[in-house]
C-alpha cells in the first residue's frame, strides 16, 4: 500500500510518499506561494504515483473548515495568508487525485501521529501543543480529534501574566493569551532579539517555561490526558523541558494525580516526522472508509 501526505504550511507545503509501516519513502519540501502554483507543485510531486495512492491525507495551516456537512468543507478560512482566504484546498486536490482524501490542521497531524506512533501509541488520550511561531494543539480522546463547531483553538488560552513580564502580546487579539506571551514572536519581543540567541542561563527562559506550565496545568485540568507532547521550534531548546516540567509541578501544587513529569510531560518521539505521519494515518483511515 502507498499513503500520500501533504503537510501545508504557512511557509511550505511538505509532500511525502509511505506505505503501511508508515515509513517515509520519499519527501519533498515546496515553498509556499500562491494557491495555483503552490498546488501544480504540490500534484507534479504525486504525479508518478497517482494511481498507485491508497489515501492522501492533508494536514494544513488554518483556519480550515473541517465540517464535512459544511458547504465551504475544505476550504481554508480567514487566514493571515490573503491570497489562500476562501480558498477550496480540498477541492483542488480532488480533481488531481485518484483516491479518498482525508484532512485536519497541521497540529492535529502532528497529534495523530504522535497518538498512533509516538509517545501516545499505548494511551488512549493525547494532547499535542506547537510551540514557534505561532501556538496550537491537538487533542486525541479514543482515537478521535477533541473538537465539536470548529477545531480547538488551546494556544490562545489566557495565562497569568508573569510580574516582571510587561513586553507587549505578540498576538493581536488577546493581551495574556498563550501564544501571545509564549510564541517564538513573543520572546522575540521580550528579549528584543530572536529567541533562539538567547543564552540558556537567560532568565527569561525561566518566564517562558512559566507560562508553558500553565498551560500544561490548564490542559491537566481541562482534559486530564494520559500525555501531553510539547513540540515546535521553541521545545528544540533542550534545556527548556526540565524547567517546564519544574514549574508545572510548583504550579499544580499537588491538587491531581498524574504520571511523573518524565512520563507525563514530553517533547515528540516523531522529531520533525510527526505531521508526515499523522497524514499517513489519515490516508489509511480515508483508504477503509472508503472500502
Amino acid at each position: 500500500m502507498l499513503f500520500g501526505s501533504i503537510e501545508a504550511g504557512g511557509t511550505k507545503f511538505v509532500c511525502a510518499i509511505g506505505n503501511e509501516k508508515m515509513e517515509i519513502l520519499e519527501r519533498v519540501s515546496i515553498e509556499t506561494r500562491e494557491p495555483e502554483a503552490t498546488i501544480k507543485d504540490v500534484c507534479e510531486f504525486f504525479a508518478p504515483y497517482n494511481h498507485q495512492l491508497d489515501g492522501v491525507g492533508v494536514g494544513s495551516f488554518g483556519p480550515i473548515d473541517g465540517q464535512k456537512s459544511s458547504k465551504t468543507y475544505g476550504h481554508i478560512l480567514a487566514s493571515p495568508k490573503v491570497k489562500w482566504q476562501g480558498f477550496d484546498l480540498i477541492g483542488a486536490l480532488v480533481e488531481f487525485f485518484n483516491c479518498p482524501i482525508e484532512w485536519t490542521t497541521d497540529v492535529n497531524a502532528a497529534a495523530f501521529g504522535e497518538y498512533h506512533y509516538g509517545h501516545g501509541k499505548d494511551s488512549n488520550s493525547l494532547v499535542y501543543y506547537t510551540i514557534g511561531t505561532g501556538i496550537g494543539a491537538g487533542a486525541i480522546q479514543d482515537d478521535q480529534f477533541i473538537g465539536g463547531v470548529n477545531f480547538t483553538e488551546m494556544g490562545h488560552m489566557l495565562v497569568t501574566r508573569h510580574p516582571e513580564d510587561t513586553a507587549a502580546s505578540s498576538c493581536p487579539f488577546h493581551h495574556n493569551c498563550l501564544e501571545g506571551v509564549a510564541s517564538g514572536p513573543a520572546i522575540g519581543i521580550r528579549a528584543g532579539k530572536a529567541a533562539q540567541l538567547l543564552e540558556e542561563d537567560d532568565y527569561l527562559w525561566d518566564i517562558e517555561a512559566e507560562y508553558i506550565a500553565q498551560c500544561v496545568h490548564n490542559t491537566t485540568l481541562m482534559l486530564a490526558p494520559e500525555v501531553i507532547v510539547l513540540g515546535g521550534g521553541v521545545m528544540q531548546q533542550e534545556h527548556l523541558l526540565p524547567k517546564v516540567k519544574k514549574a508545572f509541578e510548583k504550579v499544580l501544587n499537588g491538587y491531581v494525580t498524574h504520571p511523573t513529569v518524565d512520563e507525563y510531560i514530553k517533547t515528540p518521539k516523531l522529531g520533525n516526522n510527526a505531521a508526515t505521519i499523522g497524514c499517513f494515518v489519515l490516508a489509511q483511515k480515508a483508504f477503509e472508509k472508503a472500502k
